[in-house]
């Protein structure tokens, strides 16, 4: 509906004070770029960036950015899926558009390419000084790219809000567990006061953050960073929401492990994403039980269930 590609049921389409709902797509002056990177089949590379830029001089610098400044001579039919992409973002950079729209951009690119290009395209996206609209099902393109994120199920917009507040503090079980990787329990409200909320979670009871919740059930949530091991040699006296249980699983990713936990007191699983120096600090390789401490002011209460299906 931005481009003018469908009609609008009802509303307006706005964009730099102007009214955009009964212009047809060519006079809008918002790019579309497809997820397949459409192209002139009949021009090269460098002449189909060169012909939404103007010159050629812009459209080697663009070729330069995007890293297809090899392929500026290459017919468009000899180029890969992810070659098609990165001309296709140069050629819709180059015209110098009013609102850039973007499909799933950096879909059919290598892993290496996409992460070093997200970062690049971002510092593009950031000195052309437009709105641009970003669709991607990419959690870490979406927080990479975006100011502000859109959450959407079935048409309409679940919640909108900067990176950190859709992560730490989603709006409903559902953006909970979109985001992903993210330990969502279900708790009585047990009593309240100025400071805090203390939950009962089966057998364990939970300080979080005072909330002004409606009902006596409802959602928490703490992402896995914030759960955190403690160390054996250290007193857990004055840390928050202290947990025994037992590792069920570890997995290495690289950057971080992956631990999956048996709480004694909950029947839910608590997962916990750790730094590898963290880890091997921790000796958690050949430690079966632990201590967890839920940080009071990582967990988010959720008044709103909405699960996915």
């Amino acid at each position: 509906m931005v481009a003018g590609i469908q009609s609008a049921d009802g509303g307006s389409v706005e964009l730099n004070d102007t009214d955009l709902t009964g212009l047809p797509p060519e006079r809008r002056n918002a790019v579309y770029v497809f997820q397949d990177g459409a192209l002139f089949p009949h021009m090269n590379v460098r002449e189909n960036v060169a012909y939404a830029a103007g010159d050629d001089a812009r459209a080697d610098d663009l070729a330069t950015t995007l890293e297809v400044a090899d392929l500026l001579d290459r017919d468009v039919s000899t180029l890969s899926g992810g070659e098609r992409q990165r001309v296709s973002l140069a050629r819709a950079l180059a015209s110098e558009p009013d609102a850039l729209l973007l499909d799933e951009p950096l879909a059919n690119l290598d892993a290496p390419i996409k992460r070093r290009l997200r970062f690049e395209l971002r510092d593009v996206l950031s000195e052309l000084d437009i709105p641009v609209v970003y669709v991607t099902h990419d959690q870490r393109q979406a927080t990479t790219m975006g100011d502000r994120i859109a959450v959407m199920r079935d048409g309409t917009v679940r919640q909108v809000g900067t990176a950190e507040e859709i992560f730490k503090r989603p709006a409903s079980t559902f953006v909970a567990e979109f985001t992903g990787s993210v330990n969502l329990f279900e708790a009585d409200v047990l009593e309240r006061d100025e400071n805090t909320l203390y939950l009962g979670w089966d057998d364990a009871v939970v300080e979080a953050p005072a909330y002004d919740v409606a009902g006596e059930r409802v959602y928490f949530c703490i992402r896995p960073e914030y759960v955190m091991i403690l160390r054996e040699d250290r007193p857990v006296d004055e840390r928050d929401n202290v947990l025994a249980g037992t590792i069920t699983r570890r997995v290495y990713q690289g950057d971080d492990y992956v631990v999956a936990l048996n709480l004694d007191a909950v029947d839910d699983p608590v997962e916990i994403r750790l730094p590898t120096p963290v880890y091997e600090r921790l000796s958690l390789a050949d430690r079966g039980r632990v201590c967890v401490s839920l940080k009071k002011r990582a967990i988010h209460v959720i008044d709103d269930a909405e699960v996915i299906p």
